[in-house]
């Protein structure tokens, strides 16, 4: 059979229509850049949604997964997994934490960790143990993942939710502390450091130092999800670590594996014994290919400076959009931190997606008005430069037509 063309690919009904897409059909990339089925190239300033770490086809990357497939792709969990090990004792080492479970997603890695918060109340006596979640946060789509994330429009349709989660407003520590006095089930806080879906709205850090001196008071889970944010994304290894603060559970997926799917569950002192056999497991979880993946992933950000370059990057673009879009009213911030960046403009704006495709940049836009730039970790000074140069313009026009 032979294998359909573009244009059929793009109209065929068999798949789900369950994604609002761009008649965009990629075909390959290299480093910061991709090009589509019709020969257009694009600046990625999307890395496949905070995941493409290394960019694409990267020269250290390609030949050691081409070596995994080789010898083995999935095994099963019913037996050691040797580069589970590795893997987890690196982000051990760069966390400070005590243990990690591998899954495949950062909704399965979410979705462990409330089963841990949960079980956690348990065996201290807590019956209907409940959990503290925030507005705007995106945590899945799971029903679970999805009953803790503050974002009606994914959730309606799907009612009735889970239970057990008790939601308020970011950086807002009294209203934490409001709940502590009346609400003696909670046993986790769980929070993005920076929300990714809800708008690039970073925790601040005052915020998190105070949120672990609150959890350690009333013997709760501090569970902070880097789905998004870690892994060098924001020039530390993950975001709380500008705080000088760590997690009991820590939520990873996305640019852990730099395209291959995977997701983790790095956990501390008080969560490492929560979970034994038979509590949670996966089939596909923790398979070698993906191992090799986060693997390689560490050590050639460690090796090529990559969690740096996020740091210096990140500000050079950053400058060149404020510089770009100076003294324009419709833009009411720019924010975030290293190559996670939101630029939030007064009005909703997902037109802007298509014209920024249009023009040869890739973006998404979030929370309706929050224009999301999370490009490969290895973007150069030069591309970012490019980035804002395709971006500001659009951004100038589409405020003033509107």
């Amino acid at each position: 059979m032979n294998a359909p063309e573009p244009a059929a690919i793009r109209s065929m009904p068999h798949v789900m229509n369950t994604y609002g897409r761009l008649p965009i059909a990629l075909s390959h990339g290299r480093g910061c850049w991709l090009w589509d089925t019709e020969g257009r190239k694009y600046l990625d300033g999307l890395g496949g949604i905070a995941v493409n770490t290394l960019g694409h086809a990267h020269p250290k990357l390609v030949p050691a997964l081409q070596d995994q497939i080789a010898k083995m792709i999935h095994s099963s969990n019913y037996y050691e997994v040797p580069l589970q090990e590795t893997l987890a004792a690196q982000l051990c080492e760069l966390s400070g934490l005590s243990a990690a479970f591998f899954c495949n997603s950062g909704l399965e890695a979410n979705e462990g960790a409330l089963k841990i918060a949960r079980k956690y109340g348990h065996d201290k006596g807590i019956h209907r143990p409940e959990i503290i979640v925030y507005e705007k946060a995106f945590h899945g789509r799971s029903i679970a993942t999805l009953s803790a994330t503050g974002n009606p429009k994914v959730q309606k349709g799907f009612e009735p939710l889970v239970e057990g989660f008790v939601r308020v407003p970011l950086n807002d520590l009294a209203a934490v502390q409001e709940v502590a006095r009346s609400n003696p089930n909670v046993v986790a806080v769980f929070l993005e450091t920076i929300q990714g879906e809800g708008g690039i709205n970073p925790s601040r850090w005052e915020y998190l130092q105070g949120l672990r001196q609150l959890c350690d008071q009333q013997g709760w889970l501090l569970m902070l999800d880097e789905v998004q944010c870690g892994i060098g994304r924001t020039g530390k290894w993950f975001a709380h670590q500008w705080a000088g603060i760590q997690p009991d559970v820590m939520p990873l997926a996305k640019g852990l594996g730099s395209g291959v799917p995977i997701g983790a569950i790095v956990v501390g002192p008080k969560a490492v014994n929560v979970l034994g056999p038979g509590n949670h497991g996966t089939t596909f979880g923790g398979n070698p290919l993906a191992m090799r993946a986060g693997v390689e992933t560490l050590r050639i950000m460690q090796e090529d400076g990559v969690m740096a370059n996020a740091a210096t990057v990140g500000a050079v673009l950053r400058d060149a959009l404020a510089s770009g879009l100076a003294g324009e009213a419709g833009v009411k911030e720019i924010r975030g931190a290293g190559l996670m960046i939101g630029i939030e403009l007064d009005r909703p704006c997902g037109v802007i997606l298509n014209r920024a495709a249009e023009a040869g940049l890739m973006l998404s836009v979030t929370a309706d008005s929050v224009i999301r730039l999370v490009p490969p970790l290895i973007l150069s000074a030069d591309e970012a430069r490019q980035i804002a140069a395709i971006l500001c313009p659009l951004i100038k026009t589409f405020l003033a037509e509107s």
